[in-house]
């Protein structure tokens, strides 16, 4: 028997999730999903008005409930929910309250297995205590940071007899890994939300499911250290600074002609007004791929131009950041060399060889180290710290695929404030 799709429906407006139900759910979903977050914003009212819509299909009211099982459980059941969710963390009371309500009202209990310590140990107990079904689930904050949740999911599946799902970042990639771990449901968000044809999207993971097929995707899904580079050439520096809480700019840095972009790892020179042997001292010690960026305190004179740019390309450079000044800048650009500076001026200083190479560095209120990820593009720069690298690539990657999905409804004739519902969400004084 194929697994059952599970359809997580993550908004915060009731009506951006209908739009993704409307083509989503007649392309292979089962089990629809009214999520924490739309009935937290939305209230039960989310989930009537799925079961309205889609009277054929199970509806899951994912209440992560954590204390009033009886009280929560019975107003989700009388909503229209058939599949309650209440957290592994709460105590037995409660998810035995749960179960006996669910009976009571004619629901189905799943017990969420996020943020437990022990899951098999856990997932043995609330077996025990009666629970329907239970969900190993990996936190999308934890996402971020490169888990997933197939480990576990094994784990657990072959500890206890009760039907096992999944939820934790699966694209049409991973789905039938899913399956093979032990899914006998998995639950899709983001891979069918942020899509800008949820249809289709949903099409090519019900396949994945049915056929056991791996269907290669290049968003929606998060990786590690290794591919950190490949996803940040897939951002913008808009996306990443939002990802960074809008912060990591360096600020009055600009790109030196228009269609420049460079992606690589910081090797930070330190060098005073003018003074461009440290600068150039740097390209020798630079590594392919790198990025210099330099910092004579945002003045002239020049401590970059043609020669150093021709020097820099032979050698592999990817791109060079100065916050102070370049020149010859008709040279560089036509060698394209991706090129960030404050000024651009004629005159240059003289090699005098004050300064560091591999000093930790300032410009404006960030702070930039050897080995940081560096992204600039037509906007500026944005810095990425190497300690959080991994988790803010991911993060990065995901404002993208959200602005995909408010794009591709923009395109269907929407305003941005129609779609982001913006004067709702508005902060109230």
């Amino acid at each position: 028997m194929a697994a059952i799709l599970q359809l997580a429906l993550d908004f915060v407006d009731l009506h951006r999730a209908l739009k993704v139900a409307d083509a989503a759910v007649p392309a292979g979903v089962d089990w629809i999903e009214a999520g924490t977050p739309l009935i937290k914003s939305e209230g039960l009212d989310a989930v009537r008005e799925l079961k309205k819509r889609f009277p054929d299909k199970a509806i899951v009211a994912d209440m992560k409930i954590m204390d009033a099982g009886r009280i929560e459980v019975e107003a989700a059941a009388k909503a229209g929910a058939q599949l309650i969710d209440v957290l592994g963390t709460a105590t037995d009371a409660t998810i035995e309250e749960c179960v006996l309500a669910g009976k009571n009202y004619g629901a189905k209990i799943v017990v969420d297995l996020i943020a437990v310590p022990d899951p098999v140990a856990r997932a043995k107990q609330v077996e025990a205590l009666g629970a329907d079904y239970i969900s190993v689930h990996v936190a999308i904050d934890e996402q971020m940071r490169g888990e997933d949740p197939f480990a576990t999911l094994y784990a657990v599946s072959h500890a206890v007899k009760v039907p096992v799902g999944v939820a934790g970042g699966i694209n049409s990639e991973t789905a039938a890994l899913a399956v093979e771990h032990g899914a006998a449901y998995v639950i899709v968000g983001g891979a069918i939300t942020k899509a800008l044809d949820p249809g289709a999207a949903t099409a090519e993971i019900r396949r994945a499911l049915d056929e056991g097929a791996v269907i290669p995707t290049t968003l929606f899904k998060r990786v590690g250290e290794e591919d950190i580079r490949r996803v940040l050439e897939l951002v913008s520096a808009a996306n990443l600074s939002d990802a960074l809480h809008r912060g990591g700019v360096l600020e009055g840095i600009r790109p030196l002609f228009p269609g420049v972009r460079v992606v690589g790892r910081a090797l930070t020179v330190r060098s005073y007004p003018g003074d461009w042997a440290k600068p150039v001292e740097a390209i020798d010690a630079a590594q392919p791929g790198d990025v210099l960026v330099i910092d004579t305190g945002g003045v002239g004179p020049a401590i970059w131009g043609e020669l150093a740019t021709h020097s820099a390309i032979n050698k592999g450079v990817a791109g060079v950041v100065i916050n102070g000044a370049i020149r010859d800048s008709g040279d560089i650009i036509r060698l394209k060399f991706p090129a960030f500076t404050r000024l651009v001026m004629p005159n240059a200083g003289e090699p005098k060889g004050f300064g560091e190479i591999g000093a930790p560095i300032r410009i404006g209120n960030v702070r930039v180290e050897t080995g940081d990820w560096v992204l600039g593009d037509d906007d500026g720069v944005t810095v990425l710290p190497q300690k959080q690298a991994v988790e803010y690539t991911n993060r990065a990657m995901d404002v993208l695929e959200k602005e995909n999905r408010i794009r591709a409804e923009i395109k269907e004739g929407r305003t941005l404030a129609e779609v982001t519902d913006l004067l709702r969400w508005e902060k109230k004084v």
